[in-house]
């Protein structure tokens, strides 16, 4: 089977198995999604959620975030790790949304990605979720799992979602990223070994690198 091919019908087998996926970060506005996607680098989106709470109540709008102090914003964030870096840079994130963009987050990957602390991982994830657009999220668990079923072979991100882009139906590819989470976290786990007998794509993955 073609790897085209092969990678429609695990598309289509994933969305038969988590069909109401979502992004697992918690947000109700795009500087929101910006600032949870800050954190969760080297952090779980488990502990993003539950830090995030205590910095929207704290700064209710991207404005009242622009104008908070690195060091109260990083006590908030500490335990997401990294925290004096992911405090730096939210809010200068947040400044720039506020003194280039009229406070909107932009709807354009050029322009995403001029934002500080915005990577083509973040500018994705907000290109598909908040505007809707065909985005390649190349996480962890989608670089792990697209090499494991031999539709990636490599553990850079944009390399990875240059090998995605051909390979995913372009209205698919946001939602085929977060089922990749969903299945990295119920069958396909790193941390474990993957359940390759309970796998809703066990004839069609070639199963690389796993073992036994």
């Amino acid at each position: 089977m073609e790897r085209a091919e092969r990678a429609r019908k695990i598309v289509e087998r994933l969305k038969e198995a988590y069909p109401a996926t979502q992004c697992t970060l918690d947000y109700d506005e795009a500087w929101k999604l910006l600032v949870s996607v800050r954190l969760a680098a080297q952090c779980t989106d488990e502990r993003v959620n539950q830090v995030t709470p205590a910095i929207f109540d704290r700064y209710p709008s991207a404005d009242a975030l622009a104008e908070a102090s690195e060091a109260e914003l990083g006590e908030l964030v500490r335990s997401c790790g990294f925290w004096r870096a992911k405090a730096r840079d939210i809010i200068a994130c947040m400044r720039a949304l506020r003194d280039r963009f009229d406070g909107h987050v932009p709807a354009d990957m050029d322009a995403l990605l001029t934002l500080p602390g915005v990577g083509r991982k973040s500018a994705n994830l907000v290109l598909g979720d908040i505007f809707g657009q065909p985005a390649i999220v190349a996480d962890t668990h989608c670089i792990r799992l697209s090499n494991r079923m031999g539709l990636a072979d490599s553990t850079d991100p944009a390399k990875v979602e240059a090998q995605l882009r051909p390979l995913i139906p372009s209205e698919e590819s946001n939602d085929f990223c977060h089922r990749m989470v969903d299945h990295g976290r119920a069958v396909c786990s790193a941390r474990t070994k993957p359940r390759c007998g309970d796998c809703c794509l066990r004839d069609l993955c070639p199963r690389i690198g796993v073992e036994g």
